[in-house]
């Protein structure tokens, strides 16, 4: 009888000393898997806190940039913005305001030479219009690309003969350029969307004509 209670006891020990090994094993592998996802969403939320912080320094950077005079820039005040029909000869290279098409060019990146008395339409409302003539290399134009995309009012496009390889235009302003990789046509861009220069800032680019 004794030599049972002794097997019964014996066997009650071996099990509790086979569960406090899993228990143990167990604790140890969700300090593993519990640290290592922990680990892992430390990571991602550095790697974002850079991005945005930095996306931030780098917008911050250009509107500080935006406040200060931009050199080079031909201001033509006093233009007129009458809406006219057909073809407009505009003393600017593209135009950067004056008599225009009635419906404006919608802001976005064109691959192919756009109206220019919509896209003066569009500086009317507000827009930046980045143009670039045939000397410009595809890398370039890439750049110009990253800089307008996604930008509700900013217009890319090709003017084949304009005499500078690349112009930042909007409504009475514009900025002839060499380089694409030219610190002022951000600083353009930051400048001039939606200036109060504009005879209608906020008034949409979007809805009217593609090109």
């Amino acid at each position: 009888m004794r030599n049972s209670k002794k097997s019964s006891t014996d066997r009650q020990a071996i099990l509790a000393s086979l569960k406090a090994r899993q228990k143990a094993k167990q604790r140890k592998w969700n300090v593993l898997v519990y640290g290592g996802f922990g680990l892992l969403l430390a990571a991602i939320a550095a790697a974002v806190a850079i991005s945005v912080t930095g996306s931030i320094q780098e917008k911050n950077a250009a509107a500080e940039a935006a406040k200060r005079p931009i050199e080079g820039i031909q201001t033509y005040p006093g233009l007129a913005g009458k809406h006219v029909q057909g073809p407009v000869s505009y003393p600017h290279e593209p135009g950067a305001g004056g008599d225009h098409s009635a419906t404006w060019s919608n802001c976005g990146v064109y691959t192919e030479p756009i109206s220019e008395e919509r896209a003066v339409h569009s500086l009317e409302h507000g827009a930046v219009w980045l143009t670039y003539n045939s000397s410009l290399t595809p890398a370039g134009i890439n750049e110009l690309t990253a800089l307008a995309k996604d930008k509700p009012y900013v217009l890319l496009s090709p003017v084949k003969d304009q005499a500078a390889p690349v112009t930042a235009t909007a409504w009475g302003a514009q900025l002839t350029l060499q380089n694409t990789d030219d610190s002022r046509i951000p600083a353009f861009i930051n400048a001039y969307v939606q200036s109060p220069n504009a005879p209608e800032p906020g008034a949409p680019c979007t809805g009217g004509a593609d090109g």
